[in-house]
Parts: structure tokens; sequence; C-alpha cells
């Protein structure tokens, strides 16, 4: 049985969920056999370290005696926003030594100050990722993505994304059915590919103020597979075609046609992740009307065709 070392890094104003998530991810593949991951916190100097939620942790030692580990995870939380300068010391050492380079959330920051980050490809958390590309500019930061993976180095978005990135290193170290097992037994929704934007059509565009404007907005999610023209939209919040869709820019932030966009590819997601449905059902089902229509949205949003993201994402029974 090969083991793998999982280090997980603490401090004061820690992430609760974003040491626990992942942790739980490697100690359920541990449970299978022939797999076992080694998993170990540490603090600079031992002590228990207070959550951003209240809650403390103990770690297992110091981080002066921990060994280096195959995995380095640094997590993220308040802790981060005045980095303790020791303890990114420490990250600007040892972070190198590790074969694998991991954050969660706003565990990027850390790693930015120990100048782990310059010339790759990261993501963060929404709240700071302009804050991360104006202080670093050898960061190339890509505030979309739930997470990245840069050759050795991997950093995810906020708090949740770190699940679903610690799936997808099970699922590359171990293969595809051990990690839906694993995020089965999470009770985990969608094990989420990298490349899902951190927000979902609703989550993105504000919720508009006016009534009419906001039931628009419901009816669209609902009704994916019906005529969301700009004109059908506009008749039915009873206004003219341009005074709707100056309305819902003014209100939500992204065009109709943008917020549709994104409600069909979701619907899409769902019904090749969560059915058999075939791709020409999928495609009516989700407004696009024809497989070829639907192809060319994926390959655009997704970069794979809707037939791959199939086989990849597909939940299959327990």
């Amino acid at each position: 049985m090969k083991q793998r070392s999982v280090l997980v890094v603490l401090f004061e104003g820690v992430q609760s969920l974003d040491v626990s998530g992942p942790a739980e991810v490697f100690a359920g593949a541990s449970r299978f056999p022939g797999i076992a991951y080694d998993l170990r916190t540490a603090s600079l100097d031992g002590e228990p370290v207070r959550c951003s939620s209240g809650l403390t942790l103990v770690p297992d030692g110091t981080l002066a005696d921990a060994p280096v580990p195959d995995l380095l995870l640094v997590p993220g939380g308040a802790g981060t926003r005045t980095p303790d300068p020791e303890l990114v010391g420490w990250l600007r050492t040892h972070g190198p030594r590790a074969r694998q380079l991991v954050s969660v959330c706003t565990g990027a920051l850390l790693l930015a100050e120990a100048g782990q980050l310059d010339g790759h490809r990261v993501t963060t958390h929404w709240s700071v990722c302009e804050s991360l590309a104006r202080d670093h500019p050898a960061v190339h930061v890509d505030p979309d993505p739930i997470f990245v993976r840069d050759g050795r180095l991997a950093t995810s978005a906020g708090v949740t994304a770190g699940i679903d990135l610690a799936l997808a290193l099970v699922e590359e170290e171990h293969g595809r059915e051990v990690a839906l097992t694993v995020a089965r037994h999470l009770v985990v929704f969608l094990r989420r590919p990298g490349n899902q934007a951190q927000f979902s059509a609703q989550l993105t565009a504000q919720t508009a103020v006016r009534e009419p404007l906001r039931e628009v907005q419901h009816w669209i999610t609902e009704h994916p597979g019906s005529d969301l023209s700009v004109e059908a939209l506009a008749a039915r919040a009873r206004l003219s075609p341009r005074q709707f869709a100056r309305a819902f820019r003014t209100e939500t932030g992204v065009t109709p046609g943008r917020y549709v966009e994104r409600v069909r590819l979701e619907q899409a997601r769902r019904l090749l992740e969560d059915t058999t449905d075939g791709v020409i059902a999928v495609s009516r089902a989700s407004g696009y009307g024809t497989p070829e229509a639907m192809r060319r949205a994926f390959v655009k949003a997704l970069g794979t065709a809707p037939a791959e993201y199939r086989r990849r994402f597909r939940s299959r029974p327990a």
C-alpha cells in the first residue's frame, strides 16, 4: 500500500471548512483497500488555533517538526488578510519541497506572499481576486473557475470548492469511481469540474428590484426550453423590448441574452449529470433546439463536448 502524506497548515483565523472539507475527502478515500492518506495538521508553535467561526482546532505538532509532505495544503480564512511573517517565511522555504502545493479559498494570499504563485494561473475566493491580481502582478488570476490546476500547483475558490478540488485530486490518483463514491458518502450534490464558474446564473446576476423583472428571472430558470427571446420576455414583463433589455441589464448586471445562456448551460449540465436522456432530448429540454447548438455552447464555455462532459461527470447509482 502506497501512503500519501498530507500536511494542512493551521493559523489563527483559519476557515474551519477549508480544513475539514478536504480532510473528509482524503479520509473517505482512505477507506478503500490499497489507498492511504496520512493526514496531519501543524501550526507555527503547535498550539491550538481559533477558527474564524470560533471553533478551536488542535494541531498535531509544529511546522518546524513536520516532515516534507507529498501534499501541502494551505487553507484560507480571516487570518490570511494580515499574514504572520513567520508563516509566510516558512511557506517560502518549504512550499517548493512538497510534491503538490494546494490552496483553498484565500489560502492563495499566503502562497502569493510567499512567492509561490508567480508565473502561475490561479484562482481564489471571488472577493479577493481583484486585490490578489493588483498586489501580485506576476500571478495570473482567473476569477471564474472553482479550481485551477497548473502543474504541481492547485488553487481553489471559496470554502466548499476545496472539497471539489480534493475530489479531483483523489480522482487523478485513484480513479473516477473512488472519487464519485466519496462524493456520494459526503452527500455532495454534484462533483463539480474545475472550470465550472464560482457562481450559478442566479447567484452571478443580481436579483431585480422591480417585481415584473424578478418574475421574469424566475420564469427563465423554470422554463429554459421555452421561447426566451427578448421580445417574448419583454411581453411577459409588459415592457417594450428596448425598455426591457435596458431595465434588465441595469437591475441584474447582465443582458437578458447572457442570463439565458447561463441558465440553459446549467440546465443542460444537470440533465447530462443526473439523467440518461439522450443528447437530442437534453438539447431540446435546455432550449438549444439542436445537439449542434448545445455542442457549440459547451465547447465555448467549458472546452469540452456534451458527450465527453457526461462521460466524466454523470453520477451513477451507489
